[in-house]
């Protein structure tokens, strides 16, 4: 059994110790320490994309999380991606709550606008991810947030960045998306075909 203490840890350490753990060795249990809840979340999600299941222990401010191995650990992505070739992979990048320079009431505006707007896109939009300012569009009270549910519910994977969320202590505010890291991001800019930034 691996156990891996990422306490301590910035996103994405504590998944990146448990990914190089698992292509190393291929453990059929293995259990991860993280001292955050983003960290928790990431880890946990990280194990299930690995075909484990996973389960959590809180202690105080500390978390164990302990994947049990259902599966292949090494083949678990490819159908996913096999299966998205054949359309066009489209991401965008949301790191700003409003869209532009200048009027930030027009901006913010703006912004409102363009998330509205995103489903014409339809199956291309393959990734819509949230970093720095831009993870307040997620959150309970923001005027976009009924647009991204809406976005979620038909299967556009909506990803928010956790560092992003814990610096500005909104973490438990977020109501929409997955708690992501930098290693889900860079991955899904490797895949992507085209990346949009704002």
């Amino acid at each position: 059994m691996n156990t891996i203490d990422a306490r301590g840890l910035a996103c994405p350490a504590p998944v990146l110790q448990t990914k190089a753990a698992i292509e190393e060795t291929c453990p059929d249990l293995i259990r991860v320490i993280v001292d955050n809840e983003a960290a928790r979340q990431n880890v946990t999600r990280f194990l299930e994309s690995r075909q484990y299941n996973a389960t959590f222990e809180q202690k105080g401010t500390e978390f164990l999380v302990t994947g049990m191995c259902v599966g292949d650990t090494q083949t678990k992505e490819a159908p996913k991606v096999a299966a998205d070739q054949a359309l066009k992979k489209i991401m965008i990048m949301v790191a700003t709550d409003r869209m532009g320079q200048g009027d930030d009431a027009l901006g913010k505006l703006l912004m409102i606008n363009f998330i509205k707007t995103l489903k014409e896109m339809g199956p291309e939009l393959w990734r819509l991810v949230f970093v720095n300012n831009g993870v307040m569009l997620t959150i309970d009270g923001a005027d976009t947030l009924a647009d991204l549910q809406e976005l979620a519910d038909d299967g556009l994977h909506i990803l928010v960045c956790g560092t992003c969320l814990t610096h500005f202590n909104l973490l438990e505010k977020k109501q929409v998306g997955e708690t992501t890291n930098m290693l889900d991001i860079v991955t899904a800019m490797q895949l992507a075909d085209k990346v949009i930034n704002l």
